[in-house]
């Protein structure tokens, strides 16, 4: 085989994985399940973040976000800033979100829920619209519970 030869070979297979298709990110089944744990304290912290996504983001109760976060909650997202009532600001005075009925079961596709220690993470399928057409990635949430109540928040958000 020529130097060629090798040179194109090796280029088609560092391209390979570049070239083929993505499989697309597909939600859990059964999304409450996943809010479950047979360890005590992690199903508690599960049922944490449960509510602040039925209750706060699914249907706006920001009313009760009191009952989910501390008065400290600290916001890593660049857009709300730190404490309960800036963050309920921005969801109600901001966002504009209106109080809807709490449904009987969550609706948000929801992929993984994962709980170490004082941490859960939400991982959810996200649709993209980017250059080379529309695609699926994944898109997360995680809070740090403490004393029954969400403290502190991250996600991958940029600045509206």
């Amino acid at each position: 085989m020529s130097r060629l030869s090798h040179w194109a070979a090796a280029a088609l297979i560092l391209a390979g994985p570049a070239v083929q298709a993505q499989d697309a990110v597909i939600p859990a089944r059964d999304a409450e399940a996943l809010f479950t744990s047979p360890d005590p304290r992690l199903h508690a912290n599960k049922q944490v973040v449960y509510h602040i996504i039925r209750n706060l983001l699914e249907s706006g109760r920001w009313d009760q976000a009191g009952f989910f976060l501390t008065d400290r909650y600290v916001q890593h997202n660049p857009n709300a800033a730190s404490g309960l009532g800036n963050v309920v600001h921005y969801f109600v005075n901001v966002l504009k979100v209106q109080p809807k009925p709490l449904p009987e079961r969550i609706t948000t596709p929801i992929v993984a829920v994962m709980a170490e220690g004082d941490l859960v993470t939400v991982l959810y399928p996200r649709t993209v619209n980017g250059p080379a057409g529309q695609y699926t990635t994944t898109w997360f949430d995680t809070w740090r519970i403490r004393d029954g109540k969400a403290d502190e928040h991250w996600d991958p958000a940029l600045k509206d």
